[in-house]
């Protein structure tokens, strides 16, 4: 019995090949976006929590003026604390072999013998430093990959105010900085910016820091959670306050581990939305298909029944029909999923630098991905098998009485009184199906929509940078001095070759509070006239700092549930910690990063200083740019240099990479989808009608007014389901807009008429293929064979 049933499967699998290929392909496409994205989610996931386990990973951080190794002692006793270490952090100008341009270090101490307590490095080449040995290095793999360091080779450095050459002993990584950005940016620059490990004893007496430490990291008992983590910090704090402390943060505020872990978020939302969209068009595919099935098999079912087959078995029947497609695009799926999940964990192993970071087949994300194409192939032929079932032996062997049709209301508006008897045939079709239509659309509106969501983020970061780097930040470069300086700093800057305008800044850390919700930030202190650092409001015009008050992020304000007119606590965090009321006067619409502004004059007042500056913005004369930077690299007073233009180019190249990679994957999925719903949708049609086309063929119709008539239904839906495609794609990205909002950044919603236009192009051209495919069939039509046999 169940060997006969299988050879009718497999015979009717024979007999709707075709269609069932397509919904094998949209299956395969979904479980190979969801194989994929859970895959390398679970990946980074997996890393990340090796790495951070196995290298000690701090749990807290704390930056400080200067205190003494005391101090530290102190803060090792207090309940909660595991681990400490207290270390020496410096942000020094670099001079690299074979790059024109300054670059920015970071040089983090470590002891001279032995692997640090918290944050143990992981040697990619070369030794540890060795003892006693004060030009000694470690390089972070990124500096010394993107600026072709091998170990053996020097670097310059002016180490507070004085040149040194420091010699690279080793290439290491550190889960402190897997991500690997400068201070105050989220956009990595790996050719300007690195870290440099060096000795205890040499960065100490490098700084003047002989006895003394100004960063801290603590690890936690694994028995401290919650309340106890707060009580903790704010321990610290009070331990640190007169030691210029600038605030414990604990881990998720780290910026690497921020950025990962926002990353390894915005994954796992990907891995269920953008799956769900094909998944969707599965369950509608196989509808189709196994409705057409039933209704050409219902002799067959009869018979079944006649001869004793149970409603059970004939159901299983069908329903192993819809598991074998499923079953097929889950294997195929699996495996170009795993192949994708492999491409991108390779990709993320360009930009984020963990200890190991491989890509592995998950059984469990496979079995899920089988699991849901069951399911999706189940519920999507419920209303087929169902209706399969409740047919009696007798009804179904009688012939279906044909559709009674009436007027629609198209004809009873008259409509159709100036169109052709073509596009009325046309008409009718579609409107005395409006359910099968409707589901048609919305299976073809997925395709674009999918196109829409994938054009979206490389459009969102076009218009992001177009409005960080050309409307706000219009600086060449932008200097940062070691410590606050007078003026002299500034005329010093102007007089500097090929500098065309100067613009200082203060930037001070603060605590903004709103009630009991405060936040740390840095307060800016910028010339209400401005034209290097320009200011937007939410509505994206150009906002001017007012001499009194403060506009801070948009987003920031929502956290702190503060509007303007609001008065804010504004906590200096150096220097005298002053605690001053502010107005908040307006809200900025910037998207990357929060911050907070004030004019330089009301910050002065507030600091109640004379006005030094922490670092100026410069706009530079691009012809004499080489002599600038050879004259930065010299200066003492100058700890860190960004240039705009090297932020821009590292980004967009990584962005770059990506869109070739997800631009191609978005365009075969969507192409499959559009081919497989337009083609099901034509063969569908032409086995159910081909009785009719040849009786129109006889009636005088030529072969391309029938061809027109079939495959006409199928553009029409596509017509009207690409715009209800852009929509819905437009839709979802709002939606993704919303749920990967972080305070590093957020993306705009903004979707560029390319994108609309490529994504109703690439449609209308997988629609135009599958209607040339069926097209084909229709010419080869046997006009009396077709009206001597009955329909089967």
């Amino acid at each position: 019995m169940v060997s006969t049933l299988m050879r009718l499967s497999w015979r009717d699998l024979r007999h709707v090949r075709a269609q069932a290929a397509a919904a094998v392909l949209v299956v395969a496409c979904g479980v190979a976006t969801f194989v994929a994205m859970r895959s390398t989610y679970l990946a980074l996931l997996s890393a990340q929590r090796d790495y951070y386990a196995s290298y000690r990973f701090a749990d807290i951080f704390v930056h400080l003026k200067r205190a003494p190794l005391s101090v530290a002692s102190r803060i090792a006793a207090l309940p909660g604390v595991a681990r400490i270490q207290a270390r020496v952090v410096a942000e020094v100008s670099l001079d690299v072999p074979g790059l024109a341009e300054p670059a920015t270090g970071h040089i983090a101490s470590i002891p001279e013998q032995g692997w640090p307590a918290l944050n143990v490095l992981h040697l990619t080449s070369g030794r540890y430093i060795a003892p006693g040995r004060d030009d000694e290095a470690l390089a972070s793999a990124a500096f010394a990959q993107a600026n072709g360091l091998r170990v053996g080779q020097t670097v310059g450095a002016v180490l507070n105010g004085r040149w040194k050459r420091i010699r690279i002993v080793g290439i290491a990584l550190s889960p402190e900085y897997i991500y690997e950005a400068g201070a105050g940016s989220i956009f990595p620059d790996n050719r300007h910016y690195g870290v440099l490990w060096m000795g205890t004893d040499a960065v100490s007496a490098a700084f003047s820091m002989d006895g003394a430490f100004n960063d801290l990291v603590l690890a936690l008992d694994k028995g401290t959670t919650g309340a106890g983590v707060l009580d903790l910090l704010a321990r610290v704090d009070r331990e640190l306050t007169t030691y210029g402390g600038l605030g414990a943060l604990t881990r998720e505020d780290q910026i690497s581990n921020r950025f990962i872990s926002d990353e390894i978020a915005q994954n796992r939302i990907t891995a269920t939305y953008v799956p769900a969209i094909f998944f969707c068009v599965a369950m509608l595919l196989l509808q189709n298909v196994l409705g057409r099935l039933v209704d050409m098999q219902r002799a067959q079912i009869g018979l079944m029944k006649a001869f004793g087959y149970t409603n059970t078995r004939i159901g299983l029947h069908y329903a192993q029909f819809s598991c074998f497609i499923a079953a097929s695009g889950a294997a195929l799926g699996t495996a170009g999923g795993l192949l994708l999940a492999a491409s991108l964990t390779r990709l993320y192993a360009r930009y984020y630098r963990f200890a190991h970071l491989e890509h592995r087949a998950d059984a469990n994300v496979i079995v899920l991905a089988f699991a849901v194409s069951f399911a999706a192939a189940l519920i999507g032929t419920a209303a087929s098998v169902g209706r399969a079932v409740r047919l009696m032996p007798v009804e179904a062997l009688r012939a279906p009485a044909p559709p009674a049709f009436a007027a629609g209301w198209a004809e009873r508006v008259g409509l159709y009184r100036h169109v052709g008897v073509t596009w009325r045939m046309i008409g009718r079709n579609l409107t005395r199906r409006p359910g099968k239509a409707a589901l048609s659309c919305l299976a073809l509106a997925s395709a674009s929509a999918i196109l829409v969501t994938g054009g979206f983020f490389f459009d969102a970061i076009d218009y992001l940078f177009a409005v960080q780097f050309e409307r706000i930040e219009r600086q060449d470069v932008t200097v940062t001095f070691a410590q606050p300086l007078s003026h002299r700093a500034i005329d010093a800057l102007n007089a500097l070759p090929g500098v065309l305008r100067v613009e200082p800044f203060r930037d001070v850390p603060v605590k903004l509070s709103v009630g009991f919700r405060s936040r740390r930030v840095a307060l800016s202190g910028i010339d209400s006239g401005s034209q290097l650092r320009r200011l937007m409001d939410v509505d994206g015009l150009p906002l001017r700092v007012p001499p009194d008050g403060i506009v801070i992020s948009s987003q920031l304000a929502d956290a702190l549930h503060a509007r303007t007119g609001d008065l804010m606590s504004v906590q200096v965090l150096e220097g005298k910690r002053q605690m001053r009321q502010v107005i908040l006067a307006g809200r900025i619409g910037d998207m990357v990063g929060v911050s907070a502004y004030m004019d330089r004059r009301s910050l002065s007042r507030l600091l109640e200083e004379g006005g030094n500056w922490s670092g100026a913005r410069m706009r530079v004369d691009a012809a004499a740019v080489s002599r600038l930077y050879a004259a930065l690299k010299g200066i003492p007073a100058v700890n860190a240099v960004a240039l705009r233009q090297a932020v821009i180019d590292s980004f967009r190249k990584i962005v770059n990479e990506s869109v070739r990679f997800s631009t191609s994957i978005n365009f075969v999925f969507a192409c499959v989808i559009a081919f497989g719903v337009a083609f099901n949708g034509m063969r569908i049609a032409f086995s159910e009608r081909v009785q009719q086309l040849a009786s129109l063929r006889i009636l005088g119709f030529t072969r391309g007014e029938v061809a027109w008539i079939l495959l006409g239904e199928q553009f029409v839906l596509a017509a009207i389901a690409t715009p209800v495609g852009l929509l819905l794609g437009y839709g979802l990205c709002a939606m993704l807009v919303e749920r990967l909002t972080t305070d590093l950044y957020r993306l705009p919603l903004t979707v560029a008429p390319a994108t609309f236009a490529y994504a109703a192009l690439v449609t209308g051209g997988a629609v135009a293929v599958s209607g040339l495919a069926v097209a084909w069939k229709i010419r080869g039509i046997d006009i009396v064979s077709v009206l001597k046999a009955r329909e089967s």
